[in-house]
């Protein structure tokens, strides 16, 4: 008998995805699983039982868990779910580990084995894992969908016998895979788009797909990027300037899609409720880090919010899960291959080699320990984040006044956690 694979459904009502698709169940099954699928688990991706039956999977309930040597889900498993976990039990899964340190200390306690793939390494090897990238190229093509509908106003710029409707502006902050995305569906619907990012090699992608970039592009600009391709912290003069030209954009677009996060932290504030308080009537913010606390100054999350200048900020949340079925495909192809690697192509069993770069940059949970070194508490000093590039690097108070710069030092190693970029 083969070791169990099982996906089970989602408890939390804003989580339609699904952790596995009809195809991953037939790649399963031969690598030698065999594959549970509790019954609904699909239901909201679009993915009846019966599709996965097809593909091989059996049907069960949610005590079937109780058997699986393999758990595969989008989000971390409760304490609840956690009961009914055995001792070793793989589990891979979104772990959203940061700030979490008590669910984080559940998963080591129930004794489970757990991945975290969101902390896939960005390498050649794992790009057919990376969940971020998948499901941030969703999250920017449905920011565009939603700013569209809540600005109810055509997009295209439209020549009729009655007049001409003027093309939407777009301005995309952070240009990351979810800004670029976002930039090529609003290029997509007949949109006029502008994008900013504090790393000047982002001015390349963004003409690449017919956007215009915005930054003040002076001698400390084109120098703002290290060797290794990461942001340097710019000055106070750059920052009032870059902050005025921005708050100067913002007041003239229809649509303002902001993108930035910096792992393990709040998400850096980029729209101050000024610029809110400037922009036109009708107006749309789509605030894709409203769930780290928010780009954009009022953001609710789970809400859309309309100010006294009848703006709107939309906050949705889980913005992936808005196109499910979608997303679901995507992210089950992402767990297939992260498993593949861990399976012994003879034996037809699960064999975790703790020496690989994969295993060890995700595995968080392992023997009943903490292991990843990012959440380890014992025998150690209290972990200090790298210094991050401050939200006001892209975006400053723009009436602060430019300050005489500081003599330059030389500049220390910069780790790669401190890259400021939009989403994935």
């Amino acid at each position: 008998m083969g070791q169990t694979v099982f996906i089970p459904r989602e408890l939390d009502a804003n989580e339609p995805r699904v952790a596995a698709s009809p195809d991953t169940v037939k790649r399963l099954a031969a690598l030698g699983f065999e594959i549970v699928v509790e019954t609904g688990a699909g239901t909201r991706s679009r993915i009846p039982d019966e599709e996965f039956a097809k593909a091989g999977a059996a049907i069960g309930k949610a005590s079937d868990i109780a058997k699986a040597d393999v758990v595969l889900k989008v989000r971390r498993p409760t304490d609840l779910e956690l009961k009914s976990y055995k001792l070793g039990t793989a589990v891979i899964a979104i772990m959203d580990p940061y700030g979490n340190d008590a669910a984080v200390a559940a998963l080591a306690k129930a004794g489970v084995t757990a991945f975290s793939m969101e902390f896939m390494p960005r390498i050649t090897r794992a790009q057919s894992m990376d969940v971020l990238s998948s499901q941030a190229n969703l999250a920017g093509y449905q920011a565009v969908i939603d700013g569209a509908s809540e600005y109810d106003r055509a997009l295209p710029m439209m020549m009729t016998a009655a007049g001409t409707v003027p093309a939407a502006k777009v301005f995309i902050m952070g240009v990351g895979v979810a800004g670029l995305q976002a930039i090529a569906t609003a290029r997509r619907l007949g949109a006029v788009v502008t994008a900013t990012d504090v790393r000047p090699a982002a001015k390349e992608q963004v003409a690449s797909l017919g956007a215009k970039f915005l930054a003040v592009e002076d001698d400390e600009f084109k120098a703002a990027e290290t060797a290794g391709g990461y942001a340097k912290e710019m000055s106070r003069e750059y920052q009032a300037k870059q902050a005025a030209l921005t708050a100067e954009h913002i007041a003239k677009q229809d649509i303002v899609i902001t993108t930035a996060l910096i792992p393990g932290r709040p998400a850096p504030k980029l729209v101050s409720a000024a610029m809110v308080a400037s922009m036109k009537p009708g107006s749309v913010l789509v605030d894709l880090a409203v769930e780290r606390g928010g780009n954009v100054e009022g953001a609710e999350a789970g809400k859309v919010v309309t100010t006294a200048n009848n703006v709107k900020i939309v906050g949705h949340l889980n913005v992936p899960g808005r196109v499910a079925a979608s997303a679901s495909l995507l992210y089950a192809r992402n767990l297939f291959a992260f498993l593949e690697t861990l399976v012994d192509k003879t034996t037809k069993t699960l064999a975790i080699n703790r020496d690989d770069d994969l295993v060890k940059a995700t595995m968080l949970t392992d023997g009943g320990k903490i292991v990843h070194p990012a959440f380890i508490k014992a025998d150690r000093q209290p972990r200090v984040e790298p210094a991050a590039i401050p939200a006001k690097t892209m975006v400053a108070d723009a009436s602060a006044k430019p300050k005489k710069a500081a003599p330059k030092k030389a500049a220390a190693a910069r780790s790669p956690s401190s890259k400021s970029k939009g989403i994935a």
